[in-house]
């Protein structure tokens, strides 16, 4: 049925499969790494949107986003921009990239803005 899928994306879809389960109804911190840029967004499942997000390529963030000094930058960002929307509570999806580094900056700036996982 995916053996046209990596077992990386395979992985990645067990794991959003598997994350969306458990938390029916709240809102998904999905994020996205590259080796230059990271991204996050705050998307509501059941209505198939996404509430807020922040990128390392908007203007603001030109030349950052490749380490955790950056990725603390969008995290902070994305706090502010979710406290507008009024979030509260949210599950992170770390789409299947290993809890460090980057990622790990980005989840506790977040985390420090007010948002709870």
């Amino acid at each position: 049925m995916l053996k046209h899928l990596t077992t990386e994306q395979r992985r990645k879809l067990a794991n959003r499969g598997a994350l969306k389960k458990k938390n029916p109804g709240k809102i998904r911190l999905c994020v996205f790494r590259s080796g230059r840029h990271i991204e996050i967004q705050a998307i509501d499942d059941v209505k198939g949107h996404t509430v807020c997000a922040a990128s390392s390529k908007e203007k603001d963030f030109k030349g950052q986003g490749w380490n955790t000094k950056g990725a603390e930058l969008i995290g902070k960002n994305f706090a502010e921009r979710a406290k507008k929307v009024k979030l509260g509570e949210v599950y992170f999806d770390r789409g299947g990239y290993r809890y460090h580094g980057r990622i790990k900056a980005l989840a506790d700036a977040v985390r420090a803005g007010g948002l709870k996982f």
